[in-house]
């Protein structure tokens, strides 16, 4: 997620740096007020990770006392939980934008996933990779319902790319051996281990290596 980030427009900088100008607004109404901490939150998870964020910099970012936060989320990780959710949820929406698009050939899709997320790790200056990658590396600080929750997403994604990669075979452009899912399940795997190495070393290469490896393989005929 790949899935780079770029929904929200807030920016961490807001955090450390002063405002010129006009005062910004603080959100207004019950639902608005909600949406924008998730907001908040999925842009400093996705660049920071769960336990290394803390909730008064997302506050300080939009202009929410400590006690609305607590009206909405009884704990931190209620709030994780609410912002892993909602990271699905746009997740979910951004890949079936990409993988139903019947204008392009199945795996023109996959690839074109592939280059919106490397242009958008460029643009963000490699500081932001995938929420669910980052909460991945931190499982085993997490809770069991975190842990059952980053799995529940995991399959939502495999499973719409398992779906893009049975049409591709359907169409003749792969032959695989093996079944779709479990390529697909081996597509996340490498897919979140090259997002990790792009941002060590800020660079798209590992992305690149990736899919071009990827595809080779499951256009093979051992694959």
């Amino acid at each position: 997620m790949f899935h780079i980030l770029d929904e929200p427009k807030l920016s961490t900088d807001l955090v450390n740096k002063p405002r010129r100008g006009r005062p910004k607004k603080s959100p207004s109404g019950a639902q608005d007020t909600r949406e924008a901490l998730l907001r908040a939150g999925m842009l400093i998870l996705t660049e920071f990770g769960f336990t290394r964020s803390g909730i008064e910099p997302i506050l300080k970012s939009i202009g929410v006392p400590k006690g609305s936060f607590y009206h909405y989320f009884s704990s931190k990780e209620a709030f994780g939980l609410a912002v892993l959710e909602r990271y699905r949820r746009y997740f979910e929406a951004k890949l079936d934008g990409f993988l139903l698009d019947e204008a392009f050939s199945p795996l023109e899709r996959l690839q074109r996933f592939a280059k919106d997320a490397q242009d958008g790790i460029v643009r963000h200056e490699f500081k932001r990779g995938c929420l669910v990658g980052n909460l991945e590396q931190e499982s085993s600080l997490l809770s069991e319902l975190f842990r059952e929750q980053l799995q529940a997403t995991y399959q939502s994604w495999q499973a719409r790319v398992a779906g893009c990669l049975l049409e591709s075979q359907k169409q003749g452009e792969i032959d695989l051996q093996i079944r779709v899912e479990q390529v697909s399940q081996a597509f996340w795997i490498g897919w979140e281990g090259a997002v990790h190495r792009a941002r060590l070393i800020k660079s798209i290469q590992p992305l690149s290596l990736f899919m071009a490896f990827f595809i080779q393989a499951i256009q093979s005929k051992t694959y």
